[in-house]
């Protein structure tokens, strides 16, 4: 089985519907190919094809299995510790504060303390050079099984870099690029010492503000110094008590952080279901708050561009449709899309070509496509004006970075074309062309992958804890850098391996990294897919064709 988002009305080149393949085996099972034929929709034109495959069943019990298993050892090693068998290295309560009110929860770190420790060697490996296409690894080991790192002095150089957000290519050192960011640190040094509202206001955070409100198409807009708390900070200013949250169950936890902090009430729609998030509308309006069924004071709805687990989408026009429809306001969280998709970089709005008027709040971060930190609120002037006000984001953290600040301004110019050349639509295309591509040889090879054919997330399936672990390593060793997630960042049975496309990829660099999933595939049995999708040639055929045509 599997789930489909449609929202449009366009031919689906990546779907299962109506693909024509030769017969073909992955890890047991075979599949004939069907006809192209042009899909159906609704709501939008700019539709494109979401999936959300699920494995078979045995896949599901063998991961649960795995997960039992680490879970009896974890058991019987606690007991080892507690009888003086096998040393604790986690944090302890001393002796002495035995009667005190424990600081830390022996239980709670069950999990850290037996599985995570026993893999922890797959995260926070230490980078020593730029964080571009490719960067180098500083080689570490552990004598205590993961407990305590050392390095050995050796450096992993040129690892293939296929997790950091480096959408577009921005984070690199070239010098006649980075010129002016260079001249802004002579001129100003890298930190102001003191809120905007104080004496940190500086000239070009407000051609900064100014530039992005261009950029987006709306009235107004304003920057924070992090993109984490330009969510977590900025919505318990806009809602409180006796407001209602309708937050997307895969919201992020900048969001989620958000809305617990704003004291509203929140209820949670299941993902990208338009069906379930009109079901709570409806009631919403029709039943009001709890007990004194006086209406709301706000509805907020609350959505990613781009959900960055999943990859998939956010059906925009159909949540704008609704939005009108019962009177509520639309947060819109375009960490992952702003510049990542849509013709110009100018994230969901432009990709769905839905006015940017109609999302009553628009929130980017500046960590992602343009190489630098912080984030930013946008639309209505009377919004932003509010926020400056009340924002402890805005009253309380320290103003943006004067070198930073002119990143993102570099950035954003050359996407925009104001710096005079092409090169950032040259980016925006190649980054579109490389999501295309990786995807689509992807699903060739067999891998069940989630989200978006625009979506340069790609989360590749894995499901059992140890060929998560095995593939981490053996990825590694071909010097192909990757980011591993399980749970409970995601449900048990859904581990996986994220990857993350840049415009700086080469096709070289994405067809050796290609080469090397389809052994490592083959060998850990990952090839999970039971669908059968055209070759990329054959895509590319069948686009020519119809160009031509």
């Amino acid at each position: 089985m599997a789930r489909t988002a449609t929202n449009g009305n366009v031919k689906a080149h990546l779907s299962h519907n109506g693909l024509k393949y030769e017969g073909i085996t992955i890890n047991g099972y075979h599949n004939k190919r069907e006809k192209n034929v042009p899909g159906t929709g609704v709501a939008s034109r700019q539709h494109r094809q979401e999936c959300f495959e699920q494995a078979p069943i045995y896949v599901a019990v063998m991961t649960y299995v795995g997960f039992g298993i680490v879970t009896l050892f974890g058991y019987f090693r606690d007991f080892l510790r507690a009888v003086g068998l096998e040393k604790c290295h986690l944090a302890q309560e001393r002796e002495e504060q035995k009667d005190f009110v424990p600081l830390y929860q022996d239980f709670e770190n069950f999990y850290t303390r037996n599985l995570y420790m026993r893999v922890r060697d797959n995260w926070n490996r230490p980078v020593c050079s730029l964080p571009g296409p490719v960067f180098d690894l500083m080689e570490r080991v552990s004598d205590d099984y993961n407990w305590t790192f050392r390095l050995t002095g050796k450096t992993l150089h040129d690892v293939i870099n296929m997790g950091s957000y480096n959408y577009l290519g921005f984070a690199e050192n070239n010098a006649d690029f980075l010129k002016t960011v260079a001249d802004k640190t002579q001129q100003y040094g890298v930190g102001v010492c003191s809120t905007r509202q104080e004496i940190g206001n500086l000239r070009f955070h407000e051609e900064l503000e100014q530039l992005v409100a261009e950029f987006l198409g709306v009235e107004s807009s304003m920057i924070f110094g992090m993109g984490f708390a330009t969510n977590s900070m900025n919505i318990p200013a806009l809602v409180g008590k006796g407001c209602l949250i309708l937050s997307d169950e895969l919201n992020h936890t900048s969001l989620i952080l958000g809305a617990r902090l704003s004291g509203a009430t929140i209820r949670v729609f299941k993902h990208n279901n338009m069906h379930s998030l009109e079901k709570m509308l409806r009631e919403a309006v029709v039943s009001g708050q709890p007990r004194t069924h006086r209406p709301w004071k706000k509805i907020l709805i609350m959505v990613e561009g781009i959900y960055s687990m999943e990859g998939s989408v956010v059906r925009l026009p159909e949540i704008v449709a609704l939005k009108k429809k019962y009177k509520a306001y639309l947060y819109l969280d375009e960490a992952h899309s702003i510049g990542a998709v849509g013709r110009s970089g100018r994230g969901v709005t432009e990709l769905f070509d839905v006015n940017p008027a109609d999302v009553d709040v628009m929130m980017g971060t500046f960590t992602k496509s343009f190489g630098a930190a912080g984030g930013y609120i946008a639309g209505k002037k009377e919004l932003v004006d509010y926020l400056r006000c009340h924002s402890h984001s805005s009253v309380y953290a320290s103003a943006m970075s004067p070198p930073v600040t002119e990143q993102i301004m570099r950035a954003m110019k050359c996407i925009m074309g104001k710096d005079g050349s092409t090169e950032g639509i040259r980016r925006v295309r190649q980054l579109a062309e490389n999501t295309r591509y990786f995807r689509a040889r992807l699903n060739e090879m067999g891998f069940i992958i989630y989200g978006n054919d625009d979506s340069p997330v790609v989360p590749i399936l894995l499901y059992m804890p140890g060929k998560v672990v095995a593939f981490s390593r053996e990825m590694l060793a071909r010097k192909i850098g990757v980011v591993v997630v399980g749970f409970p960042a995601t449900p048990i049975t859904e581990a996986r391996a994220r990857f993350c496309l840049s415009a700086a990829h080469t096709k070289a660099m994405l067809d050796q990294v290609l080469h090397h999933l389809n052994e490592v595939g083959d060998a850990f049995c990952l090839k999970f897919s039971r669908r059968r999708y055209p070759s990329w040639a054959d895509l590319q055929n069948e686009k020519d064709s119809e160009l031509s045509s």
